[in-house]
């Protein structure tokens, strides 16, 4: 706790914050994610694109494992096989991005996780909270761990560290 990191990838340059909550702790008791980062990215989220050149802010670890592509958007790496991304500049146009986190949600919820907070966390807790409406679609419609019943919408969930497998 307290250390201090240092962010210099594609995106975003000298960009520093503070570590002050141990990792994977320390939640707000409103947030609770099914997934972590790291197994996250082992199912396979964004396309395998979203995390290739910042490598070196996050545990070695969380990559062992990882589907990832540093060319392009890949659907096929995603665990539902399908593209549920929307690209960032729909991001950037309806406001979603903070400059502190400029890939997104998953840049966010990736430095919570490792112990920052930060003055976004009450919108970024009450974005991941409002995708219940989706989890309640797939609850709705679909038989019980049917993974190929809505599968784009199973991934766009999966995306918010919900466990979609399950539903």
């Amino acid at each position: 706790m307290g250390r201090r990191i240092r962010v210099n990838d594609r995106m975003q340059q000298g960009y520093e914050y503070e570590l002050v909550a141990p990792v994977g702790k320390d939640f707000d008791p409103e947030f609770r994610p099914d997934l972590s980062p790291q197994e996250m990215l082992a199912l396979g989220v964004f396309g395998g694109k979203y995390m290739t050149d910042c490598t070196d802010e996050f545990p070695r670890d969380w990559f062992v494992n990882a589907k990832l592509c540093s060319e392009r958007h890949d659907p096929t790496l995603n665990y539902f096989g399908v593209n549920a991304s929307q690209p960032l500049s729909v991001w950037v146009k309806k406001g979603w991005i903070h400059p502190d986190d400029p890939r997104g949600w998953f840049q966010w919820y990736c430095r919570y996780y490792m112990g920052r907070r930060h003055p976004d966390d009450v919108r970024q807790i009450r974005r991941w909270k409002a995708i219940r409406r989706h989890i309640a679609q797939v609850a709705r419609n679909c038989r019980r761990g049917d993974v190929h019943c809505r599968p784009r919408q199973r991934q766009a969930i999966l995306h918010w560290a919900y466990d979609s497998r399950t539903l």
